[in-house]
């Protein structure tokens, strides 16, 4: 529930989705899952312009602003693993579905990413983001000890992660057990030597929050209307337009033309 411009980062991850259509959600409650389930009860309230009357003890809702959302809200147990409290909430799935963190914000397409778990056929589709390295590198020569190279805080072409934004076929839950499981443990390896789970490289905007930096960080560009989680709608200037252009190189899901959208 920790918040970016004022609205929780569950919010902000829900509101990706819903640029794409999808507006039925599955939360997995936790520590304090009281907290989501008290603010999205009270949510249109706050959205909303009303009248209340203390004399009639009703109150007339004038304007709704809230999205049109439907949201399952279930308790999987303050400890449970993240394997285990997708099990508990497998009655209430069918058929195919997406699932993500609720600490990482990406412009991920959602379209092409389902289009690309249907055409590949496998059980599951997992986001694969390249992490933005966090210290700078150096290369030290054996005998003198001088740094020969240094390169601020590179990126290797190789080093790709799990970025989260995954599809999943519901025969998954066959590889899932107790609530002990840990999803990117035994069942997410499991799939993988079954040859059931596929890529989809993401090389656009990803950014998880891990800390306070990572929080100031996402907040600042809110700041500077550069929510780049909410692609294309954030592009406002010919330096963001510069800046899609070095992380969409030969970027296949690239859905909007840059120009149009600055224009």
């Amino acid at each position: 529930m920790t918040e970016i411009a004022g609205m929780p980062i569950l919010w902000h991850v829900m509101k990706i989705y819903s640029n794409f259509g999808i507006n039925d959600f599955i939360i997995c409650c936790g520590y304090k899952g009281f907290v989501i389930k008290e603010y999205f009860k009270n949510y249109s309230l706050h959205m909303s312009d009303v009248t209340i009357s203390l004399v009639q003890n009703d109150m007339t809702v004038h304007r709704d602003t809230s999205e049109p959302w439907n949201i399952t809200l279930i308790n999987t147990g303050e400890f449970t693993m993240t394997g285990g409290r997708l099990k508990r909430v497998e009655k209430y799935i069918d058929g195919t579905f997406f699932l993500t963190y609720g600490d990482g914000l990406a412009n991920v397409n959602i379209k092409n990413l389902l289009e690309f778990h249907q055409k590949n056929k496998k059980m599951v589709t997992m986001t694969a983001v390249k992490p933005t390295a966090r210290f700078g590198e150096i290369k030290i020569q054996k005998n003198t000890h001088n740094v020969s190279s240094f390169r601020e805080k590179p990126s290797d072409e190789n080093d790709w992660i799990n970025g989260g934004f995954f599809v999943f076929d519901p025969d998954f839950f066959d590889y899932l057990n107790d609530e002990k499981t840990i999803l990117e443990h035994e069942p997410l390896q499991k799939a993988s030597i079954d040859n059931q789970l596929i890529a989809y490289k993401h090389k656009g905007f990803w950014q998880c929050m891990d800390n306070k930096k990572d929080y100031d960080y996402l907040n600042n560009l809110w700041e500077e209307n550069k929510q780049y989680w909410f692609y294309p709608q954030c592009i406002t200037n010919v330096s963001d337009e510069n800046y899609f252009n070095d992380l969409q190189t030969n970027k296949k899901e690239l859905y909007l033309n840059l120009k149009n959208a600055i224009s």
